[in-house]
């Protein structure tokens, strides 16, 4: 079940689903996004310093992935509504310089 996703599937999402079924939802490829997910995991691991690394989650359903991730591998994580210019202004306290940004949510978390 794990394939399936929703209904609705805007133009960024349409690579990677498979079809559409019956009932109207649509199916995701998985070939494509296990290649997504091989190269997402090459350029992580590339990342020398673990600490260089920023998981970012602005929602509710991906701040228990970005706390897991920063746990299992020394990076740093912001998960709730994180301050404008964390990112870009060095006078603040929370200013940070990460090599890597991950965000789970692209609409959120810009």
């Amino acid at each position: 079940d794990v394939h399936i996703g929703s209904e609705n599937v805007n133009a960024y999402m349409k690579k990677y689903v498979w079809r559409r079924r019956r009932d109207g939802n649509h199916i995701i490829n998985i070939g494509k996004t296990w290649e997504k997910l091989m190269l997402a995991a090459k350029i992580i691991v590339a990342i020398e310093n673990p600490e260089d690394v920023v998981a970012v989650s602005g929602t509710q359903v991906g701040q228990r992935a970005v706390y897991k991730f920063s746990q299992n591998t020394g990076a740093s994580y912001i998960a709730s509504r994180y301050t404008p210019g964390c990112f870009t202004n060095q006078i603040q306290k929370q200013f940070l310089e990460p090599r890597l940004l991950i965000v789970t949510d692209p609409y959120v978390d810009h």
